[in-house]
């Protein structure tokens, strides 16, 4: 059996999050005073050498992201992603209502790194009451003076989904429609207020300071090689124990779902799981061993950035659970690209058919194409992702598509 390890929720209800005393009691700040005795070059390739890749979407190495920020820009920002728009996922809460200083402190490395002197937190319209503890979180760092010439603001969304991709983000901030850019060029050039920018996660950020403390080699030595560390997760659905946990990137979905979340419920039989949120892929019993680092689930079709698994026992309806999904995509679609705007609304029109048993063998030919179609040709995330449920049921799933086609 794989255990925890706690990197990221280290301080976990060891600490009180309401006071700085307590996280500086705790070894606080001190990955920050040590990247500050250490030059912006230094301190970018140490972050780079341990192989932290973003605990988004993209799962791109941290140093590397950090180094497309010019090295003489007079102006640079640092942005937390903290939308957390996937239904069913919570991971970044809880490590902020957890430990909310480790965020700050991750930022005010990035922004050492980078040479910037100011960063925003992007907070999910839906949690208002942690955008107060991260306002409290502030204020003492900022009495306590850690922060140092850093300064960190945060903006609450509007409950879009698409705002959790980077630029969309980034537009939301400036005060725009929330819509995603074309790139290039890319936020580390042209970013928030066309200044260059950095944009990770909570996660990522919350990594930082024991990085920096214990060094790039400690943690590319934890978990998975190609995609070390560890991973926050969240279990939910159809599983004994609903829990957060934090394990190494080693650790399989099958240990995940039956050491850390009891098996299935009620004595029922596994049927899916699918990780990495609404826009993840399904995943049959038979690939259950499969570790969670990022390049192993994307291989199975699954995503992992948002740590969110959903289990489904043998009672649950695939089908129509995909269609909910669809018609999901089609409502938070922002509608700035064809294969996106017209895509979704197409698949959850097709989607509906199937569910309801209307549908031909033709509908899923289209219905594939589609898919794939979407993937290659949507401007962002949103609709690149939205295929995932549907071409990855429609592998494991089918014979729950055919019982529903028209035969004539």
């Amino acid at each position: 059996m794989i255990e925890e390890k706690r990197i990221v929720l280290r301080n976990a209800d060891l600490i009180d999050p309401e006071k700085i005393e307590d996280y500086l009691q705790a070894g606080g700040y001190q990955g920050l005073e040590k990247a500050r005795s250490m030059s912006r070059p230094d301190l970018i390739a140490e972050i780079k050498k341990s192989n932290l890749r973003g605990r988004g979407g993209a799962a791109f190495n941290c140093g590397l992201k950090w180094s497309f920020v010019p090295a003489d820009a007079p102006v640079s920002y640092v942005v937390c992603n903290f939308d957390e728009g996937e239904p069913g996922t919570y991971k970044d809460r809880i490590i902020v209502q957890k430990d909310p200083q480790s965020l700050l402190e991750g930022m005010a490395i990035c922004g050492h790194a980078v040479n910037s002197k100011k960063g925003y937190i992007y907070c999910r319209g839906e949690y208002p009451y942690v955008v107060d503890l991260l306002n409290r979180a502030i204020d003492q760092a900022r009495n306590k003076g850690v922060l140092g010439d850093f300064d960190i603001e945060v903006r609450m969304g509007g409950g879009a989904y698409v705002c959790g991709e980077e630029t969309a983000l980034i537009e939301s901030i400036e005060g725009h429609r929330g819509e995603p850019r074309f790139k290039p060029p890319f936020p580390g050039v042209a970013g928030l207020w066309a200044q260059p920018t950095v944009v990770n996660n909570v996660e990522t950020f919350a990594n930082l300071p024991s990085i920096v403390i214990n060094g790039a080699e400690w943690f590319a030595a934890i978990g998975a090689p190609n995609y070390p560390g560890t991973k926050v997760l969240t279990l939910t659905g159809d599983v004994a124990n609903r829990v957060s946990i934090e394990v190494p990137t080693t650790a399989t979905l099958r240990e995940v779902i039956y050491d850390f979340g009891g098996g299935i419920k009620d004595g029922k039989r596994f049927k899916a799981v699918q990780v990495g949120g609404t826009s993840g892929g399904f995943i049959p019993e038979s690939l259950l061993d499969t570790p969670i680092d990022f390049d192993s689930m994307r291989g199975i079709g699954a995503t992992l950035g948002t740590g969110a698994v959903f289990v489904m026992d043998e009672t649950r309806d695939i089908v129509d659970i995909t269609t909910r999904i669809a018609k999901f995509f089609e409502h938070e679609s922002c509608g700035k690209c064809n294969p996106c705007r017209e895509g979704t609304f197409r698949a959850h029109e097709i989607m509906k058919k199937v569910n309801q048993g209307r549908a031909s063998v033709q509908d899923i030919e289209n219905l594939t194409i589609l898919s794939q179609v979407m993937e290659k040709a949507c401007l962002c995330g949103l609709g690149q992702a939205a295929p995932a449920p549907i071409l990855t049921t429609l592998k494991h799933f089918y014979p729950e598509y055919q019982a529903r086609l028209q035969l004539n």
